[in-house]
Formats: C-alpha cells, structure tokens, sequence
C-alpha cells in the first residue's frame, strides 16, 4: 500500500518523510524538557520554588505534543521519517537527527510523557522543603529528554545517545540523595552494571553496520529477507546483552532493587515506564531482525522466565515497602521478554503500558505511605492505614488488584495475553512458569497490601499517618483510573484496537509456524490465570490476614532455608561483590603493582642506565682539540693494531 504524503514529502514503500504538519514539530518533544532542564539549572536562584512549575510545564507541553503526533499515527500504518541535520557524516558512515515515528513510537511517547507528567506534579507534595528542590526537578526534565530522544530516534546510534543519557540522568536521581554512602553506592552500582550491557549494544551497532551498511532503521527492516540466520542470531544476542541491563534481566538485574536508594517519584519513573523499559521498547523495535533467528527469540523466552521466577521468588520475603514493588518490577519485566522470545511482540508492549499504569500507581502509592509515616519503610511497622489514608487506601487497591492478574483490572489481560500466546505458541514450559508466577505475583503484593492498609496498627504511638496533600494524590487517582480500565479500554480481547493499531509496527510472525502446546483453547486458558490470581491472593489471606501479626516479622509464616535464601535475594549480590568486587578488584590491583614495578620498573631501569653511563663518560668530555686528537689517534693505533694481529 502506497500511501499519499503530506504537501513537502516523500513516499516509499509506506514509509513517509515529511516536515509538515505536526510531524513536522515533533522535533520539539525532547527539545522543550531539555529546554526546561537548562532554563532551571542555570536559573536556580532566581526562579526558587517555581522551578518546579518551570520543569511541569515542560513535561505538559511534551505530553500535549505527544497526543498530537499520536493522533496523527495511531491507527495509520505508515512510519513517518523527520528528517534533521546530519550528525555523522565520516567515508560512508553517515548518522542523521532523524525522528522515526510509527505506532510503536507514538505508544511509548504517550506512556513515557505520561507518567513523568504526574511524577513532576507529585514531586510537588514529596520534595517539599528538601534542600536542592529545584535540583531534582531539573534531573527530572533531563531524565525525561533522554528517554524521548531514545524513543524518537531513526537509528540505532541517535537511540544510543538517549540510551546513554538515560544512564547518566538516573545516576543523577538514584544518587540524588548523596550525602548517605549507601545511596551514592546503589547509583554508581547502577550506572557501571549499565556500562556492561552498553558495550554489548555497541559491538551489535558495529555487527549492524558491518551487516547492513548503515544503522537506520528503514535501511536495516529492508534487508532482513537477505540476513543470514546465523548473523541474526549474534546480532540478537548482543542486542539482548544492552537490553538486559537496561531492563533488568537474568544476569544483570542486580542494579535496580538498589535503585530504590532514589527519591519515590524516582523509583516511580525509572521503574514503571521509563529507563527499565527501554530494553523492552528496543527488543520490539528489532523485531523485524528478531523473526530471523528463532532460536535467538527462545534464548530471550527462557531468560525472561527465569527472570520473572526469581525476582518473584525473592519478593515474598521483602519486608522494605519499595523493595517489594522493585523485585516486582524486574518479574514482570521478565514477563514482557517472555512475550517478545514467543513471538508475542504486541502483548509485550501491551503489558509495557498497563505496568506503566499499575506500576507507576503503586510507587507512588508507597510514596505516600512513607511520607505519612515519617519516612518508615518497613512493612511489619505499618498495618492499619486504611482509615488514616482513605485516598491512598483505595488507589492502592485497585493497582493491587491490577498487578495481581485480577479482572476486570488492566493487569489480568495483558498478563493473561502473554500466557496465553506463550501456550498457543508451543512453549508449555514456559507457560507453566507464567502461571507459577502469576500465583507468587498474587501472593507477594497481597502480603505487601495487607500489611500496609488492613489489621491493626504495628507503628506506635511515635508515628502519627495522615493522607498526603492533593498535589500527591491527584496522580494516585489518575493512575488508579487507568489501571482500572486501562485494559477494557486498550485490549479487552486478542485482536483488540490495541493490537490493530500496533500491528503494522511489529514483525511478522506469521511465517514462523507456531504450532499450541496442547488441546487447550483461550476460553479455558482464561480461567487458569484467573485462578492463579485467585490461589495467590487466598493463601496470602490466611496468612497475614487470618493469622494475628501484630508480633511484626515474628508473625512470618514462611520459613526455613529457602525462605532464607529468599530474604538474601539467593545470596547473589554477595556472589557479585566476592567474585567482581573482592576478587576482581584483588586481579586489578596485582596488574597495578606489577605495572608500576615490573613494566615501570623496567622503563625506570633503562632510563638509570643511560644516566649512569652518561655520568660515567662525562668526563672524557673535556673541550680540549689536543685531548679529542690523541683519542682519535689512540683509537686508530688500536684498529691497525688489531689488524696486524688478524693478518698473522
């Protein structure tokens, strides 16, 4: 289908490069955030408290501009090409400022300009009174430029520069409170943990270019008919390796729960629909390249699942509130790399959004908790919030509800989607593991809502709740709101608009020949993630609503050696700091000493050779003609001498 251009474009194959109409503005979405991020830095004195209404505004316009291209897109199925200036432009290799704009984009435009919108405005209520106020919300701006420019870009490099902005703009905000070690600990940890995962992206940019001549996408999803499997395959590999840093995976997870270190609105941003799932949206994007090499999308499915079992294994015995929500994050993470490794490229963006929904709701519900309770964290020193906080109460009802699989919650169809397609599309096992986790997701968040809001209170009389301001809880509502029908709305069924519109995004799996793992069908797959749901949220029930838990931790029914295990995240942040840290450090530090005293030493050594013998023939040099000609003369006696010797 050939579409027709705009007035002052170009047309080819569906894909339209344009500089009008509002395409032709979209330049500005990181542009105004970034703006927004200069003018409060460099006018922090003089703008004070309203440096926060500066970055808000910012935001607004970047979402108001956002919807603007997403009506132009969605439901549209060409790509629409912005073309900028040239960046790079060195013998053949030629990288552009290009905006790549199709519905994939314009999805994540609207989630990511979303929520930072609310995080900026609940960031009101949170920060107040902290002593570089306007600081925070500066980083917020930069943060949210960076993830657009990520998002908007037409080539891997232009995606890469967001992908490190990101990076560098997280460091800034997990770290933001730098005066405790341990939260300048949590933000280096994440930025060099990141650094891992960049250097696999980059040597993929390098096998992409040596593959295709050029990194733009349009180039690149032109040529996938002629890409060797075998090409494919490493290509998805390294790909995988920068997004599994990026969004947590199987073995590069260990960053986020850390992360929490940040502010709230923080946690909130990076953890529902920003920086960790940056991965996820570069996946998708690479889809087309993905169908090539099957086994590579199965590499994605198991490590995803994996993922998805432990984080959701370690959460059921977290007791710090955001701890919870942050090994929750890294689970269904797993979830969405589950659905992009069995070909569910659209389910997994799906879930994207309605985590960004539940999620983002959820963290900014454990906000206001912890603001209510004098900065209290942990979650056998709560109960009993439900009178005190009603606005809080009820909002996190309904994202407990929604990230527990249970209908008609935003939650339970894009989770149910992704089931559903990993058993049609032949992978039991790994459906088998999604139910399991579906069960331990249910069971986790309802000890983690029980023990917050129901019973009676655990904190004392030193603690005095109280529901926070509006400026907080107006993002609670609109968040709850959309993780309550979010679903209904987007996708109540397979095939849904959601899917409709995306669809032209993503790649084909048609000719791969998925093949169902059993008999089953969606109306009985259905009813099993509902009793997932259902068997989690009951057995969590009888243990810390039935059972009496005001002894705090004490009351903890599960116990033993694996809940121990559990309770130390499997000993795997020890494991890194012994083999990364103690030992590596320990390899790092004999290179340095038999660098500066073997290698240096060696250097220094010929160096004081040369003085010595310099300082030893010194004083031949005397500047006497008559002692430089007896030398000459000396010397040729002895060459005739040894001369005569040879010739007898």
């Amino acid at each position: 289908m050939i579409l027709l251009a705009a007035e002052g474009s170009t047309v080819t194959n569906e894909v339209i490069t344009t500089t009008s109409g509002v395409i032709g503005i979209a330049w500005l979405i990181p542009i105004v955030p970034l703006l927004g991020f200069v003018a409060v830095l460099l006018l922090t004195r003089s703008l004070m408290d309203r440096a926060a209404y500066v970055a808000i505004g910012a935001s607004a316009v970047a979402f108001l501009l956002s919807v603007g291209v997403a009506l132009q897109v969605l439901g549209d199925p060409a790509t629409y090409v912005r073309p900028l200036p040239t960046w790079i432009d060195v013998g053949g290799f030629t990288v552009t400022y290009d905006l790549y704009i199709d519905q994939l984009t314009a999805v994540m435009l609207l989630v990511v300009t979303g929520v930072a919108l609310l995080v900026h405005i609940y960031s009101v209520g949170y920060m107040e009174g902290d002593p570089r106020y306007e600081r925070f919300f500066a980083y917020l701006n930069l943060f949210l430029a960076s993830m657009l420019i990520l998002v908007l870009g037409a080539n891997l490099l232009t995606l890469f520069l967001g992908w490190e902005l990101v990076g560098l703009s997280s460091y800034l905000l997990i770290g933001f409170w730098f005066e405790k070690p341990e939260f300048a600990s949590a933000a280096k940890k994440a930025f060099i943990t990141n650094r891992v995962g960049d250097v696999s992206f980059m040597i993929a940019m390098f096998l992409a270019f040596a593959t295709f001549g050029t990194l733009g996408f349009t180039e690149m999803f032109a040529q996938t008919d002629t890409l060797a499997t075998t090409t494919a395959f490493a290509l998805i590999l390294l790909l995988f390796g920068g997004a599994a840093a990026k969004s947590a995976q199987i073995p590069l997870y260990v960053w986020l729960p850390d992360a929490m270190a940040g502010p709230t609105p923080v946690s909130a941003l990076i953890h529902a629909a920003t920086m960790v799932t940056a991965g996820v949206y570069l996946a998708v994007r690479m889809s087309p390249v993905l169908i090539v090499s099957v086994p590579g999308m199965v590499i994605i499915a198991w490590i995803g699942a994996l993922t998805a079992l432990l984080a959701a294994l370690i959460a059921m015995r977290q007791n710090d509130i955001k701890k919870v929500l942050a090994y929750s994050t890294v689970s269904q993470l797993g979830y969405m790399f589950m659905a992009i490794g069995v070909g569910a490229f659209r389910e997994s963006i799906f879930h994207l959004v309605t985590h960004a929904f539940f999620k983002g709701l959820l963290f900014l519900v454990a906000g206001s908790v912890i603001h209510a309770m004098a900065n209290r964290t942990d979650i056998w020193r709560m109960g009993g919030l439900r009178t005190a906080m009603p606005v809080t109460f009820w909002t996190a009802l309904i994202g407990w509800l929604a990230i527990s699989g249970v209908p008609p919650f935003a939650g339970f169809f894009s989770k149910d989607q992704i089931l559903t397609e990993a058993y049609l599309h032949g992978y039991g096992p790994i459906w088998i593991i999604g139910l399991i986790v579906a069960v331990l997701t249910a069971f986790y968040m309802s000890r983690w809502f029980f023990l917050i809001f129901l019973g009676a209170p655990r904190f004392g009389d030193e603690v005095l709740p109280h529901e926070s301001p509006r400026s907080m809880t107006v993002p609670l509502i609109v968040l709850a709101v959309l993780s309550a029908v979010g679903g209904l709305l987007l996708n109540p069924i397979h095939d849904g608009p959601f899917y409709r519109t995306l669809g032209p995004a993503v790649g084909d799996i048609t000719d791969i020949g998925y093949e169902p793992f059993g008999s089953l069908t969606e109306p009985v797959l259905i009813p099993l993630a509902i009793l997932a749901a259902v068997v989690g949220i009951g057995v969590a029930y009888l243990f810390y609503v039935r059972r009496d838990v005001s002894m705090g931790e004490l009351a903890e029914p599960i116990r033993g050696p694996v809940a121990e295990l559990e309770e130390h995240a499997f000993y795997v942040d020890a494991a890194y700091e012994s083999i990364f840290v103690r030992f590596g450090g320990a390899v790092a530090r004999a290179f340095a000493w038999f660098d500066a005293n073997v290698v240096d030493g060696v250097v220094r050594g010929a160096g004081a050779v040369a003085v010595v013998i310099g300082r030893s023939s010194r004083g031949i040099q005397t500047g006497l003609v008559r002692s430089y000609v007896a030398a000459f003369l000396a010397g040729a006696l002895a060459i005739v001498a040894v001369v005569l010797v040879q010739v007898r």
